[in-house]
Parts: structure tokens; sequence; C-alpha cells
């Protein structure tokens, strides 16, 4: 190969960085092929991969043999991929190899150095198998390292408990859990705190799968207090399961509705009828600053009769606390009681949470209110969030309104509300 080509494809080689992902890899080896396949003067296979006795190849000339367009150099290559860890991602994209004596080679190669793999490096060959893994043939290597992690040793698995990559991550905990090596209380320490939806959902549903009676419901308490709404829902289904089902009733205004469907269901479980303790939560009415949970309003409606309920939660649109306000207009929407002339005024609001809410609510009616009133809103609101709003509203319709506080917004003060004008405005 000429000098400057290989030297361009050796510095490639040296700049992928210690524990990259697939993408690196497959993207090197397509390049190498595409310049000895393509590239001029490009030379016999031999004269540029030096196999002989005398002089064993370098890193760098290895990597390249081994994503060669010549079958047999790929595989002569394998014999010198061994016992060089920079290397063996290589080898495990070369596993999943169109020519069947190379993929016999790598996969042999790959099983050699499995055992002696410091634990870092094995997670690193994973998060390269496992999306290879979709390829043509491209099973086999994360079969061989699913396989040596499933019967290796616990520290391996626990090692990559907080790997880097995703993948790597998701897999260790699945085989952690499979495999019984993460105790209950590590489970639900994992699931309260990951940031990982699946990881969340995997350590507490095995939680969940460890708890009999009361004696083991303390291992709940953690997935009670995570800041993730799937976390606690788990963890309020699991208190029926320890006989604390009296506990899931602060969990009927919890911010989430999953977590307030699921203790609905304990405390009817448990015998105990939802409704009436909406009901009463909510009848401390507006302006009471005590005594109205913040999402009681809209746990009330999921739950309630419309002919019963609606009143109450007009009532608590005029509640002091912006969350109540709010969580009553959600209500009256998912009870189908919205009413234009009581919400336009809340338009106004000085929480953009509350303006949100009423927003959603008056979308399927935004014909029904003067354009001439949300005109002046968007143009002229005290707050962004309210001049937000009206432009919402306004373009819900079109006409000549829209376009008027589209361009007045298209210089206003606040940078969002900007960009949503000039967005508006094809500006």
């Amino acid at each position: 190969m000429p000098t400057s080509a290989f030297d361009a494809l050796a510095d490639r080689f040296a700049r992928i960085p210690e524990g990259a992902g697939a993408g690196a890899w497959t993207d090197f080896d397509e390049d190498v092929r595409a310049e000895l396949r393509w590239g001029r003067s490009v030379p016999p296979v031999p004269t540029w991969f030096p196999g002989s006795p005398d002089r064993r190849p370098t890193a760098a000339e290895t990597a390249v043999a081994l994503c060669g367009p010549d079958g047999r150099t790929r595989e002569a290559a394998l014999s010198f991929a061994g016992g060089s860890p920079g290397l063996l991602p290589l080898v495990v994209v070369r596993c999943a190899d169109w020519a069947g004596p190379v993929r016999e080679r790598a996969r042999s190669v790959l099983r050699a150095e499995l055992p002696g793999l410091p634990h870092g490096a094995f997670g690193d060959l994973l998060a390269v198998a496992l999306p290879i893994a979709g390829r043509l043939r491209g099973d086999a290597a994360r079969t061989l390292l699913t396989g040596t992690l499933r019967e290796g040793p616990g520290s391996r698995v626990a090692a990559l408990l907080g790997h880097g990559d995703r993948g790597v991550r998701r897999l260790a905990h699945r085989i952690g859990v499979e495999r019984g090596l993460l105790s209950p209380v590590r489970l639900a320490e994992i699931a309260a705190t990951d940031p990982d939806a699946v990881v969340q959902d995997l350590c507490a549903n095995a939680v969940l799968a460890t708890v009999r009676d009361a004696a083991d419901g303390a291992v709940l308490d953690p997935l009670l207090r995570s800041r993730q709404g799937r976390v606690r829902a788990a963890g309020v289904t699991g208190l029926r399961r320890a006989g604390r089902a009296a506990e899931a009733e602060p969990f009927l205004y919890d911010r989430s509705a999953l977590v307030r469907a699921c203790a609905r269901w304990v405390l009817r479980q448990a015998g105990t009828e939802p409704l009436p303790l909406y009901r009463a939560a909510c009848a401390a009415g507006a302006g009471t600053a005590a005594g109205v949970p913040d999402d009681a309003p809209l746990g009330l409606a999921e739950c309630g009769d419309r002919a019963v309920d609606v009143p109450a939660l007009w009532t608590l649109t005029g509640h002091e606390r912006p969350r109540v306000r709010a969580s009553a207009v959600a209500g009256l929407r998912r009870l189908d009681a919205v009413r234009v002339d009581p919400l336009v005024p809340l338009l106004d609001d000085g929480s953009a949470r509350v303006v949100r809410e009423v927003v959603t609510a008056l979308l399927p009616w935004a014909d029904r209110i003067p354009a001439d009133a949300l005109l002046r809103r968007a143009t002229a609101g005290p707050a962004p969030h309210v001049r937000k709003g009206a432009l919402r509203l306004l373009a819900e319709t079109g006409g000549a309104a829209f376009r008027e506080a589209a361009r007045v917004l298209s210089d206003d003060p606040d940078p969002k509300l900007r960009a949503l004008a000039r967005r508006a405005t094809g500006a």
C-alpha cells in the first residue's frame, strides 16, 4: 500500500478512543476496505501485510489487514490479533465476516481471549458486539460474550452495572437479576436512582417479586421516594403485597397519573373506595392554602362523576395555589366540562403552568374566543407565558389577527417567544 495511504489509515486507527462503540469500528472497517479496493496503486497483499517470521506486524498494520477486502489476508491477520486488547473490537467485527473461515477464526481468537480479559475491556467488547448482533451472521460474538457473562464470576457482572454503554448496563442488570446477584435493597436503590427507564423497570419489578409480607416491605421505601413516577408506581403496587395498603392514600394525589391509578387500585383491593377521599380533599374550596393537595382535583376527575364533581373543580380554579388551579382546569378537560367564558380570564394567570392548562383546554374552542381579545394579550400581555398562550390560540384559527400577533412577537424581548413567532411567520 502506498505509504501515505497506510499512514492515513494508521492514524485513523490510532485516533479511535478506548471504549469506542460499534460505530467507530465498523466505520473504520468500511473505510479501510474502500481505500484498499478503490485506492490507486495498491500493491499485492503480501507486500503490505508483513506476516513473515522475521517481523511481527504492528498493531496498525494488523488493524488494516483485519479490514481489507481479501479474505485470506483478514484470516492471516487474526493470528496477530490475540494478546492485543486494542485489536479485539475488530476481532468482534470479524466474527460477523461474510467469509466462513474468517468468521470461525475470529470466534476462536475471541473465545481464547475472554477468560483473562479485564472487566472494563470485556464491557467495551460487549458495547461493540451488541449492535453488530443485528447484522447477518452477527449474533455469534454477542452470544459468546453474553454466555461468558452469565457463567463467569459475579464480580464481572457487578463491574458492568456502571458501564458507560447503555446496552451493556441493561444486559448486566438483567443478568444480575437472573443470577440473583443483587439484593432486594440494592435493587430498590438502583430502581430509585438509575436514569435509565429500562433499568428502573427491571429492578423495580425484581423488588416486587421479593415482597411477600410486611417483613419484606421495607425495601419498597426507596421506590416510594423515587423522583421517577414509574418507580413510585411500582412501590405503591407493592404496598398491597406488603400489607401496607393504607399507606397508598397519599399517593392518590401524586403528580404522576400512573402513580395515582396504582394508588386507587391498591386502596380498592383493600376495600377502600378512593372517590370519597378525593371529594373530601377537594372540599376545602378556593382561597384555602391548606387542605387541598396539588393534584387532588385531577385525581378527582379521573374517577369522579361529571354531574356531581364538576362544581368543585370550577371552585378550585380560583384556589390560591397555582398547581391546584392548573389541576382543576386539567380535571375539567378530563370530564369534558370545559366552558369557554369562565376560563378565558385565566389566560391572564400569573402562573405559566395554569396558562398552559387553560390553553390546552381552550384549543378546541379557539374560534369562540374574540380574536381582538387574544391579539391584545399576544401583543401587550404582561408576561411571556401570557403572550405565548394567546399566540397558540390565535394560531389554531389563523387569520389576520394571528399574522399580526406573529409579526409583533417576532421582535419580542423573550427569546423563546421571539423564535416561536418567527417560525410561525416563516422568517
